[in-house]
């Protein structure tokens, strides 16, 4: 089971965000609560005005090598759960999420 799938210009990836942590990393896979997963992301920024997301943004834009302003919040603002979404071609991104992703994958 991954946490992302493909939308109609993109994919879209949910995370679960766990701002103030000692180091940003992404941690691994957690159940969603809904039989899906998402990815667990820890970043140093605390939850105010944005900066844990601009954290979480950026981070995964380095660690999946893509261009910080091909990835959107789409929902989870304010929420430790969050869905992006990942602007271009769903099949190339979700082999490239599955490849950059792949040490992660399999622990789950």
């Amino acid at each position: 089971m991954v946490p992302f799938a493909a939308a109609p210009d993109g994919v879209r990836l949910a995370v679960r965000l766990a701002p103030k942590a000692a180091a940003s990393r992404i941690v691994g896979l957690i159940e969603d609560g809904s039989g899906g997963v998402a990815l667990k992301v820890a970043v140093t920024a605390p939850p105010e005005a944005g900066k844990a997301n601009d954290a979480l943004l950026a981070l995964l834009a380095k660690t999946l090598g893509l261009k910080r302003r091909d990835i959107q919040l789409v929902l989870g603002a304010a929420d430790r759960r969050k869905l992006l979404h990942i602007a271009g071609d769903p099949a190339a991104l979700a082999a490239q999420l599955t490849e950059r992703l792949g040490p992660w994958l399999k622990r789950g």
